[in-house]
Order: structure tokens, then sequence, then C-alpha cells
């Protein structure tokens, strides 16, 4: 603490002029408020007191506690350090972070300052006022400057670690509308690749089979050939746009469970009879019991066979091709396989247009439902794709939606505005921000909590302590104002003469601290008189005037009594 505080006070750069000015005109007050009392005492003493002052200004900062305890020490022997005290009071609340160190700190301040007052005023005014008017004073100049100041850092530093954490939310959240719109990028890029890419590459095919068909005159093998020029050029303007819209992310887009049957194992069938179409010699095989897949291993076997069947045209045209659904008692397995590639019967004329990145996806999808994919060559030549995906993948699948893809329709809170489309909500935020972001929120919030806490606590301590002296002290006055003041009718009621016993039972004692002082007021005594001096329950014209009664006594009797008012 005191360490944090001598870096603020001494690295250069950390104070601006502003501050550098205030701090020093505050202690050139302070000094000149403390020399009050002491300039009696002559120049060095008041010399002294100063710069004392002045330097416990400069470093309370850097000692808050021990700053504090001083100042409560001196103020209760010279007036003039109640400034520095409550200047103290104000820096120590906010600086001094443990409470029960700053509850200790303000509670020796006290007692030192309360006692030394005491024991000062002790000759002129009896304890009990002394320490009511001390704890009050104390409460209210230094106590309450303490906890405002301390409220106020609180409440500072609060805002600014929820400022900081909004800010940290909106990095975020620009971060995921970002990662949103490369997700979508990837997903039309994939379905490009996958549905696109097929086509053309049917396309490819079927104009290959018309080129090199003798029945076509010359004109019409070369429309044929325009034809496949065009597709093969599509598809390599296909390849570059795909590559474009990956734009070097490698996330998948996790499937729907709303994927249409067609692009599932029921659509598989379609892709074999647009196969054979095109010329290819493609074989179904089914063999087990067929078995509903999970929506996301549906639509991941149907592009299984969609990109083996587009890699099987492309690469091994005429081959033929075995497609075969294998419906084992824990997973499916989608396996197709190619021959040999034969003699190509367009002169070496074919052109192959690959992206490399069909096998890759399929590989990610099955991974993403808890199945795999492995390619690569058959044992009797050829190439074979095979996929083996899980039945029961959906739970995988959504476990993995719920921490990497989009938040559910139901659970968008965009959903509650009008013009927002519910699902794009984009990733599920953490909302508890980063850990180092969130220890300070922390932090900060349980030091609002303590703060309260205390301020509730010392505000509660406080008024039941007032409550409880000003009960005593109304109570102490009353005492006192019984033995120090009597009505006028009693007065008239004493005659000179009467004896000293009759008149003092019906007078006071008058011992009070309230006519401390008085009897050395007023008229002169009568010579080897004793005189009793008591105050009036009469209220005077003049707030200033004190009217006071005087009983004077010699030998056992009333010689004397006398009215009048002094100066209060």
């Amino acid at each position: 603490m005191a360490r944090d505080g001598w870096k603020r006070l001494v690295v250069p750069g950390m104070w601006s002029r502003r501050r550098i000015v205030g701090e020093t005109v505050l202690a050139l007050v302070l000094a000149l408020s403390a020399t009050m009392g002491v300039l009696d005492n002559g120049p060095a003493a008041t010399v002294a007191v100063a710069l004392g002052a002045a330097a416990m200004s400069l470093l309370r900062r850097v000692f808050p506690a021990s700053v504090l305890v001083l100042a409560g020490a001196l103020a209760g022997v010279l007036v003039g350090f109640w400034a520095l005290l409550t200047v103290a009071g104000w820096s120590a609340g906010p600086r001094i972070k443990a409470p029960r160190w700053a509850l200790a700190a303000f509670t020796v301040s006290y007692l030192l300052y309360a006692a030394l007052t005491v024991s000062q005023g002790a000759s002129v005014l009896s304890v009990g006022p002394t320490l009511l008017f001390s704890t009050l004073t104390f409460l209210a100049m230094t106590v309450v400057p303490g906890l405002a100041a301390r409220y106020r850092t609180q409440r500072r530093t609060l805002m600014h670690a929820l400022h900081e954490h909004n800010a940290q939310l909106l990095r975020e959240r620009e971060i995921i509308a970002s990662h949103a719109r490369l997700r979508e990028r990837q997903r039309i890029a994939q379905d490009m690749h996958d549905s696109l890419g097929h086509q053309l590459a049917l396309i490819a095919v079927h104009t290959g089979a018309l080129e090199v068909d003798r029945k076509l005159t010359d004109r019409q093998r070369e429309a044929v050939g325009v034809l496949r020029d065009a597709s093969v050029a599509a598809m390599h303007e296909l390849r570059e746009a795909v590559g474009i819209l990956r734009d070097g992310t490698h996330a998948q887009e996790h499937e729907s469970e709303t994927a249409p049957a067609a692009r599932g194992v029921a659509g598989i069938d379609g892709l074999v009879e647009a196969s054979r179409g095109a010329g290819a010699d493609v074989e179904l095989r089914r063999a087990g019991e067929e078995r509903s897949p999970a929506p996301a291993a549906d639509h991941a076997a149907y592009r299984i066979v969609q990109e083996a069947l587009t890699n099987a045209l492309k690469h091994a045209p005429g081959a033929p091709i075995v497609v075969e659904l294998r419906y084992e008692p824990d997973s499916l397995v989608v396996e197709v396989a190619n021959g040999p590639v034969p003699e190509a019967a367009d002169g070496g004329r074919r052109v192959v247009v690959s992206g490399g990145q069909g096998l890759t996806g399929l590989q990610e999808r099955a991974r993403l439902v808890g199945g795999m994919v492995h390619a690569g060559p058959a044992a009797g030549g050829g190439f074979r794709v095979a996929g083996v995906l899980p039945y029961g993948s959906a739970e995988r699948a959504g476990s993995v939606a719920q921490v990497t893809t989009f938040v559910e329709a139901t659970n968008d809170f965009r959903g509650q505005s009008e013009g927002a489309r519910p699902g794009d909500g984009g990733a599920v935020i953490d909302w508890s921000g980063p850990p180092e972001k969130q220890k300070e929120l922390d932090l900060a919030m349980g030091s609002k909590k303590k703060g309260i806490a205390i301020g509730c606590g010392a505000a509660l301590v406080i008024i039941v302590g007032l409550g409880a002296l000003a009960v005593w002290g109304i109570a102490k006055l009353w005492d006192e104002s019984d033995k120090a003041m009597i009505e006028p009718s009693v007065y008239k009621s004493v005659k000179v003469g009467d004896t000293e016993t009759a008149v003092r039972g019906k007078l006071p004692d008058g011992e009070s601290f309230l006519t401390d002082g008085l009897r050395d007021k007023g008229p002169a005594k009568p010579k080897g008189a004793d005189c009793l001096v008591l105050l009036s329950t009469e209220i005077p014209d003049n707030l200033d005037d004190e009217p006071l009664f005087r009983f004077c006594f010699r030998d056992g009797k009333l010689i004397e009594k006398q009215s009048y008012t002094v100066k209060s």
C-alpha cells in the first residue's frame, strides 16, 4: 500500500502540473492553519509546526494511516491541526484498502485525539461534555469525509471496470459477427463445391461422351467440344470462387437437422441415376436392416456418395463404380469404389479440374457427427472412399453445436426485435469476459459490496452512537441545570437575614460546569463572605447577557443577595 503511494509520489511524469500546484497550495494552507494557537510561542515553534503540517500533507498519500494517527494526536493538543486531520481522513478512507486496517487507523486516531482533548480541557469543563464534543467533532470532521472518499473511489473503480467489461463485450461481438460472416462464406463455398461441382462434372462427362460419338457430324462434334470447354472453364471458375469464399478458413458448417430428405440417404438413388444417365456404370448395393440415422449423419452420407461419384466421373471416366450402403448394428457404412481407369477414348484430351478440398470437407463432416472417412487406392486397382457414420450422432452433434455453432433460434436474443431474423445470433457469448477482466470486475464488485457494508455499518454505529450521546447529553444537561439554575420567584422568596441553612435548603448546590468561571464576574463580594452564584431560568432580551443570582453568607446568615447580568 505504502509502496504504491510512494511510486505515485516520486515517479516522474505521474503527476500533472495541476496536481503539483494543488498539492503545494494545500500544504501551504494547512501549514498556516496549523500555526493557529502557537504564534505566541515564538518564531521557532511556529516554523516547526508549519513545516510539520506541510510535510504531513505531502506524505498523506504515501502513509495514510500514519498521517491520520499523527494528525489525530496533534489535533488533540493544537486546534490548528483540525484542518489537517480532516484532509488526512479524506485521504486515508480510500487508500487503506483492508477494511479492518482502516477501522483500526481511525479508531487509534480517535482515541489519541479524545484522550489528549480531555486532558487539555479537564481544567475548564468536565470529562463528559468534553468527550461528547470531541466524539461528535471527530465523527463529523474525520470519519464522514473518510467514508465519503472511500465510497467515491470504490464507485469510480467499479464504473471503470464496468466500462472495460462493456468494451470487451463489444469487441467480442464484433469478432463473433466476423466469424459468422466467415462461416457463411464457408457454407456457401461448401455447397457450391458439393452441388455445382457435381453437376458440372456430369456435364463434362456427358459432353465428353457425345464428343467421341461417331454418329455426330463434325459441326455437332465441334459444338459439343465448345460445350465441354465451357463446362471445364466453369469448373475452373467455380474452384477459384470457392477458394475466395473459403478465405483461408478451416471451419465447417454443421449440418442442419432440418436438411431435406433429397440430400440424405434417400437422395443417393438420385445421384446414382444421374451418374448412369451420364454413361457411367454405377451399381448400388444395400445390406443389413435399414435404419434412419441422425439428420447430420444422413446428410453426411449423401455428401460422401456425391463427392466420391464426382471424383470417379472426373478422374476415372468409363470405370465401373460400386456404391454400397451397409447398415451395421452401431453405424452406417457408406462405400464408393471404382475400378481401374480404362484407356482414354478421347485421345488424351481429357482435362481434370480439382481443388483438392472435397475429401478434406468429407473428413470434417464425418468427424463432427462422431464418424470417420477413409479414402485411398483399392486392392484390385482403382480408388475407394468409405465412411463410417454412427446412428446416435445427434447428441454429439448437438453438444458440439452448443459450443461452436450458432445459437438456437428459440434462444436467440435477437428474436425479441421485430426486424431481426432468429437463428443468426452468432456464437454463444461468454458474458464473463476474459479471466483478467472478470477478475478485475469481481474485485471491483467485491470492493463495492464491502464498501457498502462498511459504510452502512459505520453509519449505523454513528447514528446509534450519536443517539446515545444525545440522550446522555440531554440528561446530563438537565441534571446540570438543576444544580445551577433557579426560578426568579425563588430568589424573591429569600430574605436577607435568613439563616444560611434555611436559604441553602431552597437553593441548589451550584456545583455545575455551567457556573464555572461565573463567581469572579459581577460586583465585588462582601469581605469574608461565602457567595453562591446561580443562573436564572428567565430568558433575557439580549442573548449575549446572562442573568445571575448571587447569595452571600457570613456567620451562618444571608447577608446579601443580588441580581445582575454578565456577558456570556
